[in-house]
């Protein structure tokens, strides 16, 4: 169980996952600007629809704004495919199977549903700004809403 957070200010832990077309995708190649990270569970579950939904339906906006959306859960690449296409995401799923980013993050933990304990993936979001700084550091977020608190976060929509 992680016991990471990471909180604004500190440097984002970089990483190079694959993306759902089995092609590298490094942190520190998006230096220069601003990259929205968020971690889900897991694709085609209808939270995880939702909000992956939001997101693109924010894209636009996000990166007339700079900045460059990326989602990461365990799923493997195929998984992470047939989600995009299904659901015509428009950037980039990548895939955290061992979890490496996910425990990097403070995003894998202890999560209880309906009284069970179990280790999953806790829903958070991060805004890392150009140099490669935690701007923001959401977590245990809900898949509903939380996009539209991004958006106002990085200033595209009033407070």
């Amino acid at each position: 169980m992680s016991t990471v957070v990471l909180k604004p200010g500190s440097p984002a832990p970089d990483f190079t996952l694959l993306n759902q077309d089995d092609k590298t995708v490094s942190l520190h190649d998006l230096r220069g600007h601003g990259v929205v990270l968020f971690f889900y569970p897991e694709a085609m579950t209808p939270g995880c629809t939702t909000e992956a939904c939001d997101f693109r339906d924010s894209l636009a906006p996000l990166q007339a704004a700079g900045y460059t959306v990326l989602g990461i859960s365990p799923d493997l690449p195929e998984k992470l495919r047939r989600f995009r296409e299904r659901d015509g995401l428009t950037y980039d799923l990548l895939s955290d199977p061992d979890h490496v980013v996910l425990d990097e993050y403070g995003t894998w933990g202890e999560k209880k549903n309906y009284g069970k304990v179990y280790q999953g993936v806790i829903r958070s979001t991060f805004v890392i700004d150009a140099e490669g700084r935690i701007q923001e550091a959401l977590y245990n977020v809900k898949a509903t809403g939380h996009v539209a608190r991004v958006r106002k976060l990085v200033g595209i929509d009033a407070a």
